[in-house]
């Protein structure tokens, strides 16, 4: 019980250290999307023949007409009652449309980041075990490949190459094929709700639309994963508690999986709540090339047509986001490593 209440107290001291950071991104994403070119008024209008009065009650019952100042505080109430005002491209509430596109996200982020475990583990291992030989320098190459290139071409590459000219891969407009039925809306998350309903033909469907996107993601988070495993796994080898086990006798491959590797893993543990959350808002051109139907995309769509609201939200549930991921993997590395203090 004292270890529950230690750790209710430090995730509780978190979040009021958090809320400075989150009015913060509130307000400057509040006077950016005031500043940046484009009058939402304008471009909602009835068309582009829409007369100047039209445009200014327009412009009224959108509140734009009053002063900055009293927009924001009028704005940070409406937030701090949960309001995130509502999107004129959709017609319907933020909140509501972020609760219906936030799991599309976040099970393209998880599949994607999961590959991205997979293959930067071994490689940062196969890296460290040789340093300075040809398997280092050759994933060294591969994951500055992946930071170098943008995440829209390396998208249609891999689009190009595995549906256009192998023919392998379904036709990347979004979550599911259109010949195949859709899925129950139980979670959002199509992959759970189709394993749910024990629908395996439509699950394939959609781990088949899902393969691309999350590689393509994968790739572009590849880089620290697999480089935060290699530094870290040299460190480990390196110490005093290695060089003992090595000298009694331990196996090689007991000595790296048992000893080094899994204390190498700790400081990876902390880089990916920073990978995770930068996931859910780099994803924006994925979505888009895969037609995928995330917060990203809603937010691009928005931010092109000058809809303040959309774009507010999505900024202030990615904050959110991303100081909850941080505090879970904060707590996880306390329990990890009790050498970590959790009060």
């Amino acid at each position: 019980m004292a270890a529950f209440r230690s750790i209710g107290r430090r995730v509780a001291r978190r979040l009021l250290a958090s809320l400075p950071a989150l009015f913060g991104v509130v307000v400057l994403t509040f006077l950016l999307m005031r500043v940046l070119p484009g009058d939402p008024a304008t471009f909602f209008a009835s068309g582009p023949n829409a007369g100047q009065q039209e445009i200014d009650d327009l412009r009224r019952a959108m509140g734009l007409d009053r002063p900055i100042p009293e927009q924001l505080l009028r704005y940070l109430g409406d937030v701090a009652t949960g309001n995130l005002g509502r999107s004129l491209t959709t017609g319907q509430p933020v909140v509501s449309d972020l609760a219906h596109r936030l799991p599309a996200s976040l099970e393209l982020s998880l599949c994607a980041l999961v590959i991205a475990l997979g293959l930067a583990v071994p490689l940062g291992t196969a890296a460290a075990l040789r340093p300075g030989s040809v398997v280092d320098h050759a994933v060294r190459f591969v994951c500055t490949l992946g930071v170098c290139v943008p995440t829209f071409v390396s998208g249609l590459l891999l689009i190009y190459l595995f549906y256009v000219v192998l023919g392998i891969a379904p036709d990347p407009t979004g979550r599911l094929d259109i010949f195949a039925a859709a899925a129950p809306d139980i979670t959002g998350f199509m992959l759970v709700d189709f394993l749910l309903t024990g629908d395996l033909a439509g699950w394939r469907a959609a781990a088949a639309q899902l393969i691309l996107p999350a590689l393509t993601m994968a790739l572009f988070v590849l880089a620290p994963l697999a480089r935060m495993t290699r530094a870290s796994l040299l460190a480990v080898l390196g110490s005093d508690f290695i060089r003992t086990a090595r000298s009694i006798g331990m196996s090689r491959r007991r000595v790296i999986v048992a000893y080094a590797l899994r204390n190498a893993l700790l400081p990876v543990l902390t880089i990916i709540g920073i990978v995770f959350s930068t996931m859910l808002g780099a994803n924006v051109l994925v979505e888009k090339v895969f037609s995928w139907p995330g917060i990203g995309s809603y937010a691009l769509d928005a931010l092109l047509a000058s809809d303040y609201a959309p774009v507010q939200g999505f900024v202030l549930l990615v904050a959110a986001i991303f100081v909850a991921v941080n505090l879970a993997i904060d707590i996880l590395y306390g329990v990890a490593d009790p050498r970590v203090s959790v009060a």
